[in-house]
């Protein structure tokens, strides 16, 4: 029993001459013209854009929260069934016998610089000294904040965020599109992932709205990451110079628009050479430099920080983390309506007026306060109800707190995460070629997430374990989450090495940024020229330029239009999720078919 070849004629028009030869038309003007569209307006009316990108953000988590979190846990396990499984982990992404093009160091080099390296410098120690504070644990009111006891609590989360979920999320996206194109000998590009879905429908409309979504999802993240990052380049900066123009004098210093702009030219000018050059030369050459400088980082906090502390926090988290790691991946909240929260009240808070009544909801469903916050925020007769009252109230608002934390920050990661991995997914299948399914996989996930872990722990229980030793008084806590880091070095170091490790830092931030920044354009020329890796100098000149002139305006605009562009991102992110939950279903039939088709051909 025979089964009929699998699609593979791929057909993406280019143009035959001019100024878009080589390229697709379609992808490349539909995709201009809707980051033109979003620029302009978060420019010139940055509130109002805000404002409306705000509201559709979170009807949007109200709606699909619950798709968001169930979608992620199953990438992951989706991977790990692939991996282990005989007949699908050992086959090769290539021909047989095709050698991986990079050596085991460049190909970790180069996924760890494009998947997370921008992230865990801004979030080493933001994001556990933030989920130490703030965790569905906390929020619930079973420990305190910034305590010994909401420690655990914290890693968890932290492992969550940036662990095998994260990975899975770019991997899921880079397997799918590394098997057609070096087993298949497809074109590299999203469409190519769904072709054993749709068929020949990815040759026409249908593929270019496939790829447009790819290319803009693709700006939306890198623009985000590179906004983000900029701003600790700058703080790293002043922390140098001292110079006054690169800060704006508020009482918590934050980068100035001057400062920022400088300092976006300066990364950008450096990621259009370094993407000029091609993966083989820049990209790879300025990963490795990461991953060595990060060492370096690494091993000064081993040495002056608190290294055992952060070992045994890193020991007991990793356990935390594998034994909830089903929960995690699936336990999702929904919102918690007017309607629902005061049907539950005691009868004492149901008989305040409609106003009161609201206060209590707002209050008691605030994911980011406190119950002393609550309580203490409470007026009139709201404020008059007994204590023990006040405390059953709060207790009701729970699952609207649950809901509003992880709306506002595992499900913001998990979309930054998807509107990041058309871009770190296409990289990470453009360096992967000939290794096996199950080496990518665990290479791609396991190994990084290991690595993420250690950095997190290192860095951050070090800043935690100042905070709870009082050694930092408060210092660390009360930075921007940017300059956190740079607040931890002044703590553990001093005199002329605090200064060497700060331009250590400094220079490591510019090569993630530049790697990211490089990557991201290469990926962008890859998709629109229908999955040519190897593309015209010109355009990767051009598009370097309009990922400046992107994030460039909407520093201008203010945290306006950085907040529209976050925004736009979280909503752009739901119809690219639906496409990877489709590349996997695809890549399952396709997985199938072919090992019945060589269990034929082995048989004949």
């Amino acid at each position: 029993m025979s089964i009929k070849p699998p699609f593979t004629d791929l057909e993406i028009n280019k143009a035959p001459s001019g100024f878009y030869e080589g390229y697709s038309i379609p992808i490349a003007l539909i995709s201009k013209i809707s980051m033109t569209a979003l620029v302009l307006w978060a420019l010139v009316w940055p509130l109002n854009a805000n404002s409306y990108l705000g509201s559709w953000k979170w009807g949007l988590l109200e709606d699909f929260n619950t798709f968001y979190v169930i979608s992620v846990g199953f990438f992951a396990f989706f991977l790990f069934v692939v991996a282990l499984l005989p007949s699908t982990g050992s086959k090769v992404m290539g021909q047989p016998g095709e050698k991986p093009e990079f050596s085991n160091f460049s190909w970790f080099s180069m996924m760890f610089g494009a998947g997370l390296g921008v992230g865990l410098m801004v979030y080493a120690t933001a994001e556990p000294l933030g989920l130490w504070g703030s965790n569905p644990v906390v929020v619930a009111g079973d420990v305190p904040a910034n305590s010994a006891e909401s420690l655990q609590s914290g890693y968890r989360y932290t492992f969550l965020h940036y662990g095998f979920h994260a990975w899975a999320i770019y991997v899921v996206t880079g397997l799918c599109l590394a098997y057609y194109a070096y087993t298949r000998d497809m074109p590299l590009t999203i469409r190519s992932a769904l072709t054993p879905l749709i068929g020949r429908a990815a040759n026409g409309f249908v593929g270019h709205v496939i790829d447009v979504l790819g290319v803009v999802a693709t700006i939306l993240g890198v623009s985000v990451t590179i906004g983000t990052g900029v701003k600790q380049f700058v703080d790293g900066l002043y922390s140098i110079t001292g110079a006054e123009w690169l800060m704006n004098g508020a009482e918590v210093p934050e980068a100035s628009t001057v400062g920022l702009i400088t300092a976006l030219c300066v990364i950008m000018v450096l990621s259009i050479l370094s993407a000029v050059s091609g993966v083989g030369r820049g990209v790879k050459y300025l990963s490795n430099l990461n991953l060595v400088l990060s060492l370096i980082l690494l091993l000064t906090f081993v040495i002056f920080g608190s290294f055992l502390f952060a070992m045994t926090t890193y020991a007991t988290a990793l356990v935390d983390y594998i034994l909830h790691f089903v929960s995690l991946s699936f336990s999702a909240f929904g919102p918690q309506s007017q309607e629902t929260f005061v049907a539950a009240l005691p009868e004492a808070a149901k008989a305040l007026d409609a106003d009161a009544i609201a206060a209590l909801y707002s209050g008691a469903t605030n994911a980011w306060g406190s119950y002393a916050g609550f309580a203490d925020g409470l007026t009139g007769a709201a404020a008059d109800l007994p204590s023990d009252v006040k405390a059953q109230v709060y207790e009701i608002g729970t699952a609207g707190r649950q809901f509003g934390w992880q709306a506002g920050w595992t499900t913001f990661y998990w979309a930054w995460w998807i509107a990041f991995s058309p871009f770190v997914g296409l990289f990470l299948a453009r360096i992967s070629k000939g290794r096996s399914i199950r080496e990518f996989i665990l290479g791609a996930v396991i190994a990084p997430s290991l690595v993420c872990f250690a950095w997190m722990t290192i860095l951050g229980a070090t800043a935690i374990d100042l905070e709870l030793s009082g050694v930092a008084q408060g210092t660390i806590l009360g930075a921007s989450a940017t300059a956190k880091l740079f607040a931890t070095l002044d703590v553990i170091l001093s005199g002329p090495f605090l200064s060497l490790i700060t331009v250590m830092c400094v220079v490591l931030i510019l090569t993630f940024l530049v790697t990211s920044a490089d990557s991201g354009i290469l990926v962008m020329n890859t998709i629109m020229s229908g999955g040519e890796q190897e593309t015209g100098i010109k355009h990767r000149i051009i598009w370097g330029i309009i990922l400046t002139l992107v994030i460039g305006t909407l520093l201008i605009a203010g945290g306006g239009g950085i907040d529209a562009l976050s925004n736009a991102m979280i909503i752009g992110a739901l119809p690219f999720t639906i496409v990877m939950v489709l590349m996997c279903i695809a890549l399952a039939k396709a997985l199938y078919r072919d090992s019945k088709r060589e269990k034929i051909a082995a048989a004949e």
